[in-house]
């Protein structure tokens, strides 16, 4: 692995630890030319399905922009970077599970909402607006109802 401060490519493991769902291995690195240290993460690469977008392009599927979205959707809100990981961890999952070759993108939009409504309201709004593309602000007051409504209920 490269150092990403000297790009001398010996390091040696210092310490290993799997997370919790047992899906990734973090390990902390020493370089052996500059010593610094540094986290890298291993993952099992799993076979994804492509994606359909909304205008029928296909592409694979890509964490990263799951993660980004989510990224935005969390700003300034008190949602760790660990609970973002595991939801999209538990999206990739549920992806596999379908077993498709081709998976449209509703599928995972509607999952990151389903996931961000249950760990920050906020954050919901935010991604849902943006996903769901309000045409006005009635629409984004009507979302607002629906969920204090749900949360009456529970």
């Amino acid at each position: 692995m490269r150092c990403p401060f000297c790009n001398h490519m010996e390091d040696k493991v210092i310490d290993s630890r799997q997370s919790r769902d047992g899906d990734v291995i973090r390990r902390r690195r020493e370089c052996l030319k500059c010593e610094g240290r540094f986290t890298s993460y291993e993952r099992i690469e799993n076979i994804l399905p492509h994606v359909i977008k909304k205008d029928d392009r296909r592409e694979p599927f890509d964490r990263q922009k799951i993660l980004q979205g989510l990224e935005k959707a969390c700003e300034k809100r008190p949602i760790g970077v660990e609970v973002r990981e595991a939801l999209v961890n538990r999206i990739e999952k549920n992806i596999q599970a379908v077993g498709e070759k081709e998976i449209p993108s509703s599928l995972i939009g509607e999952q990151v909402m389903d996931g961000l409504k249950e760990i920050d309201e906020v954050a919901y709004v935010r991604f849902a607006s943006v996903y769901r593309q309000f045409k006005d602000i009635r629409e984004f007051i009507q979302e607002i109802k629906e969920i204090a409504y749900n949360k009456k209920d529970t």
